[in-house]
């Protein structure tokens, strides 16, 4: 009994201790929250359905790739709930700009489909997205509790 009551202590304590990076390892599909240098939790995720490279223009299916910041919330997403990427940043328009495309946007890290989160053991298992970074809606429900607005996201392959 002890020893459970040590690990729960210890397992409560990491997911309340504060993420300061969320860091996406597009080549792994995962996610890690960082709080210095220990992963607090780590997440499969789905990416966009041509993860390789880095987002470069609007419909290209890329997730994006450096570091962004996770800049607000979305309550009432058509993909359960969400969190904003930041992207495109000021680099990522003129690289759009001297290709002469549309960079994209609202990049997030959301949950599945509305009315179809039952489908995520399915979903989760390939990359289905536009460009965003998706879980299921009760990672995304954890995942919510633990990342505050204004943590850094550091998307690299």
């Amino acid at each position: 009994m002890r020893i459970f009551a040590l690990l729960l202590l210890t397992y409560a304590t990491r997911l309340s201790a504060d993420v300061d990076l969320v860091r996406i390892d597009k080549s792994e599909r995962s996610m890690f929250l960082m709080q210095g240098k220990t992963v607090i939790k780590q997440y499969q995720v789905a990416l966009g359905a041509n993860p390789k490279g880095h987002k470069q223009k609007e419909g290209d299916e890329k997730t994006p790739e450096g570091l962004y910041t996770l800049d607000y919330t979305k309550e009432d997403s058509s993909f359960y709930r969400a969190m904003h990427i930041s992207y495109p940043n000021q680099q990522d328009k003129n690289s759009a700009r001297k290709l002469g495309v549309s960079p994209g946007g609202f990049i997030m890290i959301h949950g599945q489909k509305n009315w179809l989160g039952w489908l995520a053991p399915v979903t989760q298992q390939f990359n289905w997205t536009n460009g965003c970074i998706a879980v299921t809606n009760a990672e995304m429900d954890e995942f919510l509790g633990l990342v505050k607005v204004g943590t850094p996201i550091l998307i690299e392959w």
